[in-house]
This record gives C-alpha cells, structure tokens and sequence, in this order.
C-alpha cells in the first residue's frame, strides 16, 4: 500500500468515526442493528441462493426420465445427490412409489411441512430490523431537534452556534444511518423473499407432476 492509499485510507476511518460521533448514541443502536440485519441476510443468502436452491425444470426432466424408465432407485440415487429443498421432498415420494397414491402424497407432505419453515427462517426478521432502523433514526433526529432547540433558549450566547451545529449533525446523520440501514434490509429481504417463494411453488408444482408420473407409470404397468 503507497503511502497517498494509506492517508486515504485514514481520511475515510476518520470520517467515519467523525460521523458516528457526531450522531450520537443512536448511531451506534442504529449500526448494530444493521449489522444484525447483515449478518442474517448473509446466511439467508448462501443457503437459499447456494443451498436450497435447485434448477426446478432440468431436474425434473431427469428425473423423469428415471421413473418413465421404471428406474425409482435411479431417481432416488439422483434426490440424493443435491442438499437442495425440492429433491428431498420428491425423494420422500419415490420412496413410496409402490404403495397408494394417498401414502406418497402423505410422505410428500410430511417432508414439505419439515423443510419450508427451513426455506423461510428468520426472514421476518428482515423486515422487523428495518423497522426498528428506522425508528431509531427517528429518534435520533428527535433527540438532535431538541438540542439543537435547547441551544437557541438556555445556553450561554456564545455557544449557541456550536450546540445548533451539533443539535442538527445529530439529526441528519442519524436520518441518513437509519434510512440507509432500512433501505439496504429492505432490498435483501425483497429479494430474499422472493428465493424463498420459487423454491416453495417449485415444490408445489413438482410435487403434483411428480404424483402424475407416478400415476402414469402405474398405469402403464
């Protein structure tokens, strides 16, 4: 690292801690909230992006290519090759292949009812940290209104200008923390929902195909 990258680098720590300062204590309720909000939208992300998640169409077309073929032990050995959601459910009802159509759809249930609060954990929290960003940015705003107001009355005039300098950083800086901590949980928690409902409709809609497969190859038989 150059010695310019270096003195930049301490400018922006500086600023920062500047900042953070200038705010407040609520700035600080305010970053570890967001931090929390991070640190599950991290984990939220690698399981359901990484995890969870499967290619829905390419899988079922191989699997059905094993049961068209009459080779369920073949399908279960490819369920078995992921980690993600939908194979294990559809695995659960090749497992029952052989027995009526109520029982496999039962398994089939059984399993879905298992993993889909797994799909959807903690992301309810998501929404609840971005709430309470925003409402300690208020808070903050309030409580830097109200020194700023206090400077205008009881303090000496000399300082009037510096506690109305102070009273308004406090208000804007933590405007800006909470709204940015909200709007970034916000987004993660969009798009976190919206993994976590393909996933669950991919095991709706091949779940039912699945038990049509099935069906199929019964009466073919």
């Amino acid at each position: 690292m150059s010695m310019e990258e270096g003195l930049s680098l301490v400018t922006i720590i500086n600023s920062v801690a500047s900042f953070m300062q200038n705010g407040g204590i609520f700035m600080w309720v305010i970053a570890a909230t967001w931090a929390i909000g991070l640190a599950i939208s991290m984990d939220r992300f690698l399981k359901l992006a990484n995890k969870y998640d499967i290619d829905g169409p390419s899988f079922m077309n191989e699997l059905q290519r094993y049961i068209l073929s009459n080779d369920i032990q073949g399908a279960i050995r490819v369920c078995s090759g992921s980690m993600a959601m939908l194979p294990k459910v559809l695995k659960s009802g090749l497992k029952r292949s052989t027995q009526s159509p109520d029982q496999i759809q039962n398994a089939i249930d059984a399993t879905a009812l298992e993993v889909i609060p797994k799909i959807e954990l903690r992301l309810n929290y998501l929404q609840l940290i971005a709430n309470i960003s925003t409402l300690f940015g208020l808070l903050g705003t309030i409580q830097g209104l109200i020194m700023a107001f206090a400077a205008l009355k009881d303090v000496d005039p000399t300082q009037k200008a510096q506690f109305l300098a102070d009273g308004i950083s406090m208000a804007m800086n933590t405007t800006f923390l909470g709204l940015l901590a909200a709007i970034s949980i916000m987004v993660f928690h969009t798009f976190l929902s919206s993994k976590s409902e393909k996933i669950v409709n991919e095991i709706d809609e091949y779940s039912v195909k699945l038990m049509d497969l099935l069906g199929t190859k019964k009466i073919s038989e």
